[in-house]
């Protein structure tokens, strides 16, 4: 059973996830399709609260810095 804040980060991004990948989808823009996949499905693969939080969070950066 994953802890509360575990189970917080999966849905906040995956939520992310969705998000840009249907912004990427609408504006046929790959690079936002493919981060926010990498959202949606990291949360699967780690069990390290911390880790989610880490990989997550880069993701983001990389999502909002790149999105030109």
């Amino acid at each position: 059973m994953p802890t509360p804040g575990a189970l917080f980060a999966s849905i906040l991004f995956g939520l992310v996830g969705a998000l840009a990948f249907g912004y990427g989808k609408r504006n046929a823009a790959w690079r936002p399709m493919l981060i926010g996949l990498a959202l949606i499905l990291f949360p699967y693969f780690v069990s390290a609260t911390w880790l989610l939080y880490l990989i997550g969070a880069s993701l983001c950066v990389v999502l909002f810095a790149f999105r030109g």
